[in-house]
């Protein structure tokens, strides 16, 4: 396979993934369906006035459309099964006697049953394999505390159904860390409102923990569902904000081996991602 050749195999798959055909992809970058085919047979590959458009509509940087090798990948879902996780949590609950966990477990197919997590790449799966991840994420680092067990698995409940505060069936810990980490509680207004957000998330060392555990989840996940766009925002909006998060839970003493997991796992994607996008 030439150069050309490789190019217009990666347009290709890349307009595939997307939904988009050829006269969809044409018509966004103003050539005809003609032109989009000649690339994808590698006849021509395309003008550079084109290209960060193309680069752009694909989700693709111009580095891995124009690199001389290919690597086939074969892609497999990155969430584990939903049902053997919640099987693990509340035997894990029952054995340590973690009421709160048990009462949110129970409230979790009702608040997240019909929703799915996104994948670009086609693979489905319910969205209480978030939670439920963070859950066993806590439990494998030797956290063992009902409170934190409990924010894990509520604090998308807000933000994600019609759920209120008041309706999260935990003491008032809990439901303070949720609340300032749902942001449907605290209103996105204003140029500074993610200042103010985590901020606020700040002050409260189990919202930081919660939401150190929730971001290393979703940054680990972010590749198969989001784009190259909003990777970059998320890799910038974690460098920039998670650093005082996790200085937070350090300043916990029974948290600081996952303190240093956290760190380790969040700050290392972190860079990956910086270097590859």
């Amino acid at each position: 396979m030439n150069q050309n050749e490789m190019i217009g195999k990666r347009i290709r798959e890349a307009r595939q993934v997307r939904g988009l055909s050829q006269e969809q992809l044409g018509a966004k970058l103003g050539v005809s369906f003609q032109a989009v085919s000649t690339w994808e047979t590698g006849r021509f590959i395309p003008d550079s006035e084109h290209l960060p458009e193309l680069a752009k509509v694909l989700d693709l940087s111009l580095d891995a459309l124009f690199a001389e090798r290919d690597k086939e990948w074969t892609l497999k879902p990155v969430n584990y099964d939903a049902g053997h996780m919640f099987t693990f949590v509340k035997g894990r609950a029952q054995m340590l006697g973690l009421t709160q966990t048990l009462a949110v477990l129970g409230e979790l197919k009702s608040a997240h049953g019909d929703q799915q997590r996104r994948s670009k790449y086609g693979f489905g799966t319910s969205y209480m394999v978030h939670p439920l991840t963070m859950a066993c994420h806590a439990l494998a680092m030797g956290l063992r505390d009902d409170d934190v067990l409990a924010a894990c698995l509520a604090h998308d409940m807000v933000e994600d159904s019609d759920m209120r505060i008041s309706d999260i069936p935990t003491g008032e810990r809990v439901r303070e860390a949720v609340r300032l980490i749902s942001k449907n509680e605290i209103y996105p207004k204003g140029a500074d409102w993610e200042d103010r957000y985590y901020e606020q998330i700040g002050k409260n060392p189990l919202a930081c923990l919660v939401k150190c555990l929730d971001r290393v989840n979703n940054v680990a996940g972010m590749a198969d569902a989001f784009s190259r766009d909003w990777m970059i925002r998320y890799t910038v909006e974690t460098d920039r904000y998670y650093p005082a998060l996790l200085d937070a839970v350090k300043k916990v003493p029974e948290w600081n081996d996952a303190w240093w997991l956290l760190r380790y796992q969040l700050m290392t994607m972190v860079e990956a991602f910086k270097r590859m996008l």
